[in-house]
Order: C-alpha cells, then sequence, then structure tokens
C-alpha cells in the first residue's frame, strides 16, 4: 500500500450540532453535539488510514487546543505545527431532515516562521515515509502582514524531490492561483460550482463538466476528479471520463464526503497494479472507490469515517451518457 501525506494548513475544529428543527432567528437546543479536529487533509488521512494506508496528516492548529487534538482517536495521525492562541471552529448544524447547514470560520493568516515550520515537517514526513501522494487540502492562509497566499511553489518541488505526485482540493483565490500555474499538479477535485467558475461558464450536463475538465487538464493538471453532488462524480483525463455513482445507506451529515471521496480515489489507485493484472480498469476502480467512499461518509454523524465501506452498491460508466442532465444545485 502506497504512503501518503496529507496538509492542512488551516487546521480546524469540526463542531456538529444536532436539531430537531433549525429557523432563523429563533432559539434552538441541540439535541446532540460532537468536537474534533478536522480540516479536509485530515479528514483525507483518516479516511485513508481507515483503509488501511500509511498516512499522516501535517496540520496547524492553534496551541489552545494541541493537549485536546492529541487525546483525540486521529492523534496518530497528526504531525502538528502549532501557532499561537486557539484554531477556528467550523460548525456544522444538522436538522431532523438530515440537511447540513455550515458555517465556516475564517482563514487565519500564518506568519513567515510558521509558514516555515509546515514546510519543514512536510519535508521530513515526505521523505521518511517516501510518501507516493502529497494531498494538499483546504483553505491556503495569507501569510501574515502581506495580501499573497502562502506559496505551494516549494511544496510542489519538496513533492518531485520524493517522486510523489500531488493531489489538491481547495477553493476561491487559491484554486484560482493555482489554475493560473498548474504545473506539478497530478490530480484536482473540484465540485461542479468550482469547475463552472474555473471556466467561465454554467454546466448543466455530464458532457459539460467532462468538456470544463478537459479544458483544466490541456493545462497540466493529469486527472481531475469532479463531484458533482447528488449526481455522483466523474473523473477525467486528456483520454477517458469515467462517470460513478453510490447509494449511500442513508444521511447522516453531508460534511467530510469529498474528503472521503478523494481519499477513496487515491486508494482505488493504490490498487491498480493489481487491477490490471486482474484486467479491471484502474481508472474505473479508482472512480468507484471514489463514489464508495463518499457515499459511505455520509452515513456517518461526524465528519471522520471509521473504517471502510461495506455493501455498497455502485454504478460505474465507462463510456458515460454525456448528455446526462445535472440536477440543479439545491437539489437532491
Amino acid at each position: 500500500m502506497s504512503g501518503f501525506v496529507t496538509l492542512t494548513a488551516a487546521g480546524a475544529i469540526d463542531a456538529t450540532y444536532r436539531v430537531g428543527a433549525l429557523r432563523r432567528g429563533a432559539f434552538a437546543r441541540a439535541d446532540s453535539y460532537t468536537r474534533e479536529v478536522s480540516g479536509k487533509g485530515v479528514n483525507v488521512a483518516a479516511a485513508l488510514a481507515a483503509g488501511g494506508a500509511d498516512a499522516v496528516a501535517v496540520v496547524v492548529l492553534g496551541a489552545d487546543d494541541v493537549r485536546f487534538a492529541r487525546c483525540g482517536l486521529t492523534a496518530p495521525l497528526l504531525r502538528i505545527v502549532e501557532v499561537p492562541g486557539a484554531t477556528r471552529v467550523n460548525t456544522s448544524i444538522i436538522d431532523a431532515e438530515g440537511i447540513t447547514t455550515k458555517v465556516n470560520a475564517p482563514t487565519p493568516p500564518l506568519t513567515t516562521e510558521a509558514w516555515e515550520a509546515t514546510v519543514e515537517m512536510l519535508r521530513r514526513e515526505l521523505a521518511a515515509r517516501g510518501a507516493s501522494w502529497l494531498v494538499i487540502s483546504g483553505s491556503l492562509p495569507q501569510l501574515a502582514g502581506t495580501a499573497d497566499l502562502i506559496d505551494l511553489g516549494i511544496v510542489r518541488a519538496l513533492a518531485r524531490e520524493v517522486g510523489a505526485r500531488v493531489a489538491l482540493d481547495t477553493s476561491g483565490a487559491a484554486l484560482d492561483a493555482v489554475l493560473a500555474d498548474p504545473a506539478g499538479i497530478d490530480l484536482l477535485t473540484p465540485n461542479a460550482e468550482e469547475l463552472a467558475a474555473a471556466v467561465g461558464r454554467p454546466l448543466h450536463t455530464l458532457g459539460d463538466v467532462v468538456a470544463a475538465a478537459r479544458e483544466i487538464v490541456a493545462r497540466g493538471v493529469d486527472t481531475v476528479l469532479a463531484s458533482l453532488g447528488a449526481d455522483g462524480l466523474v473523473a477525467v483525463t486528456a483520454e477517458r471520463a469515467v462517470f460513478a455513482r453510490s447509494g449511500a445507506p442513508y444521511v447522516a451529515n453531508t460534511a467530510g464526503a469529498g474528503d472521503a471521496a478523494l481519499a477513496g480515489f487515491l486508494l482505488g489507485l493504490s490498487r491498480t497494479p493489481a487491477a490490471s493484472a486482474a484486467g479491471a480498469d484502474p481508472l474505473a476502480v479508482a472512480a468507484a472507490s471514489a463514489a464508495e467512499w463518499g457515499a459511505h461518509a455520509v452515513a456517518h454523524a461526524s465528519t471522520l469515517v471509521s473504517g471502510p465501506p461495506h455493501g455498497i452498491r455502485t454504478r460505474v460508466e465507462t463510456a458515460p451518457d454525456l448528455d446526462r442532465v445535472l440536477t440543479p444545485e439545491g437539489e437532491a
């Protein structure tokens, strides 16, 4: 099994409240409450570990929360870079209908010293594991005192030094910056809305998504794994497009589903030699694994998954119907 290192430059505490009803401006008493160390790279590492992979998560956390982090279920995976103060809190509120309302705290800036410490931690972990993948996930902070985001160029260079491929899952200005210079990015994982923004047009059909993903591939990205929400996902390369969709046993919490799907895709890719030897299609295996892990994740009450998926039915299409109309945003 391949080794994986994830980077979460803006770690978080995930707070999840379950309520009977959520009405704007009204008082609500939570039926339950959970709190866990998170951030997209932590979620990915936890899913990879649940799938049997050797994975660690380099994560920037506020010193106030380090003791809590070291007592949690993910503690063995964490490689913590401490910064002063508290860690930001991302809040999910899930009502009785299973609808998730999510509010993420602002991403705090990183000092030059903290970023240098993060890069050094990455250097050590990549070298120690001989990692085959570096996964950069979540928001990218600004460097304190500047308007610039942290520079991923040095991170990509670190990955190349050890022969690791790079997967990136980010959004907003960070995604725009990467798309302007995607050299060294092997896997990009936008959702349909982010992909539409990247190409500057709406995407109404699966064919629209594939065409948009191929524009990104043409800029130098090897594979685009596009999440389509309730419609499933599609893995796109210059030559191939593979669609996959899994049915979740039930929906408990949609937060973290994309992170689990990314982990599932990487786990599927790590089985490529065995899949090829057995005559299976490696990209189809990876896409199916991504869909299964995503469906598995939404059945979890927490953001983090525990154990691999079992008994989830998955449909895979290696020649998908490109005229298929996507479900409008906000509908299931």
